[in-house]
């Protein structure tokens, strides 16, 4: 077992808890203007009930030098707060091996994260200076959330003597990089059938599970098609459906415990049901 996924177990069997919790300040629906107290007040409402933070990075670098700023006190006071907790950079890097050298140095040696999300379309070189990382985990976009996915990600390759879709092919791929344990998966709930392939091809491996609350995911179906038997090595993502459960700015972070702890709640009871009960 990979140092990440041990950090993985943990985070999850401290919290009891598959929750992460993603952190997209956007000023349109934030309650408060200041980023960094957002965020601040939202982990610190959910610290014992979330095994993750995933802060996206886009919603920060659009708010320039203050927007990192922001970003970088969030990730300092998460690890002095919540220090069980996984941090994951969701920023999809992708680019030509030399360039993703200097984005796995940012993401793993400057930001320190414990893990990545990580664009694949370069080719396996353009991955190795993340997997050269082996205690951090490398989450590769396999299939995404969004409705037009289907237009690149289910187009037929020949595998096998048969046709598979490219997510499923990149999939295959996923599994043959994952020497040193750390490589998973990113595969949005609002696919659960697709899920379930990706988790035939790669069993035994970190799965982050976006697209639950606001995009309308299946929990069930995703948590029923992504658990493996042994480990809890999937992460139900929700940003929008926990931190904006309210827009009342005395009360916000109240209500994204609340939206944190129902979620939680409504995994674990699915869990009890199929005889997967921490």
């Amino acid at each position: 077992m990979s140092e990440f996924v041990k950090r993985l177990y943990s985070a999850s069997r401290g919290a009891e808890s598959l929750v992460c919790v993603g952190l997209d300040p956007d000023p349109n629906l934030m309650p408060i203007s200041d980023v960094f107290e957002f965020n601040r007040r939202i982990v610190d409402a959910t610290r014992d009930i979330v095994c993750a933070y995933k802060p996206n990075f886009p919603f920060y670098e659009a708010l320039g030098l203050p927007g990192l700023r922001s970003l970088e006190r969030t990730v300092e006071h998460i690890r002095k707060v919540a220090p069980d907790a996984l941090l994951i950079a969701d920023c999809k890097r992708g680019d030509i091996g030399s360039t993703n050298t200097m984005y796995a140095k940012a993401l793993f040696d400057t930001w320190g994260f414990d893990a990545a999300t990580v664009n694949a379309w370069g080719g396996s070189d353009s991955v190795e200076p993340y997997l050269d990382y082996k205690d951090r985990g490398v989450i590769v976009w396999c299939r995404s959330s969004n409705p037009g996915a289907a237009e690149f990600q289910d187009l037929p390759v020949s595998y096998d003597g048969s046709h598979i879709p490219l997510y499923e092919w990149m999939a295959v791929k996923l599994n043959e990089w994952n020497d040193a344990g750390n490589v998973g998966v990113v595969a949005g709930a609002t696919y659960p059938g697709e899920l379930r392939k990706i988790r035939e091809r790669c069993p035994g491996m970190p799965m982050l599970v976006p697209g639950i609350g606001a995009q309308g995911g299946d929990l069930e179906g995703s948590l029923f098609h992504g658990l493996d038997a042994d480990i809890p090595n999937l992460l139900i993502s929700s940003s929008r459906g926990i931190i904006y459960a309210s827009s009342d700015k005395d009360g916000f972070d109240e209500a994204a415990r609340r939206a944190a702890f129902d979620l939680k709640d409504s995994i674990n009871r699915i869990l009890e049901r199929r005889g997967r009960s921490w």
